[in-house]
């Protein structure tokens, strides 16, 4: 059965659509607005995220943004009552898969949805996952959570592991504080924030050997790991 995150703020669409995905044999999961939507994601994994772009709290836009960070494969959805055409392109430069403006059948959705899991499913066949990175004179091995270069290898703890790759994945990229926080501690509490910054401290020692390396703290925003 595959999985679908569903994000929509109207809650009687919400409801309406989610019934329906279950009836044709999806789990769909409804997320209220774009927080609740993100909490979810990072709590399970989803064949797919059909996302609002107009929703409360964080729009469809910036919640596919963070999605993508954590995980570039996970086909996305756009739903839209807007039909302007700088809003569709804007969607596509996101990562988005497909985009469907209201109002629209039950039978339209469902046609995208399959076409899109078929293309995603080949997709994945076609590019396997690795979980190998190249960072700077550094190789980084998630999986053994073994960080290298030609002289010593560093054995790193698991939440070194998830925080290093959630950076070399957006290598050049800003990563918001709030994000890495939900996807590596599960929520962004103060103390959580302050264990972070100590893990982000020890990435440091270890990378300083490469001079070219940088962790980068951006004011009000997060973090971006540069070459």
């Amino acid at each position: 059965m595959k999985k679908i995150l569903l994000a929509e703020d109207d809650p009687n669409l919400g409801q309406l659509l989610q019934e329906y995905l279950n009836i044709k044999g999806y789990e769909a999961l409804l997320a209220k607005d774009g927080n609740d939507a993100l909490t979810k994601f990072v709590e399970a994994d989803f064949d797919l995220c059909i996302f609002d772009v107009m929703m409360p709290k964080k729009d469809g836009f910036t919640l596919a943004k963070e999605v993508k960070m954590s995980d570039k494969d996970t086909p996305i959805i756009f739903l839209t009552a807007k039909s302007m055409k700088e809003d569709t392109l804007h969607g596509f430069k996101i990562g988005a898969d497909d985009y469907i403006t209201k109002p629209f059948s039950m039978e339209e959705l469902l046609a995208r949805i399959e076409a899109v899991l078929r293309r995603s499913q080949k997709s994945e066949a076609a590019t396997p996952k690795t979980g190998l990175f190249k960072i700077g004179s550094f190789t980084f091995e998630y999986e053994k959570q073994i960080l290298s270069t030609e002289k010593e290898n560093f054995k790193l703890t698991s939440k070194e592991s998830e925080l290093l790759k959630l950076l070399a994945e957006n290598m050049g990229k800003p990563v918001s504080r709030s994000f890495a926080l939900k996807m590596v501690w599960g929520d962004d509490t103060y103390f959580n924030a302050r264990s972070m910054d100590v893990y982000i401290t020890k990435l440091r020692k270890f990378l300083k050997q490469d001079p070219a390396i940088q962790i980068i703290n951006l004011h009000g925003e997060g973090f971006k790991l540069m070459t």
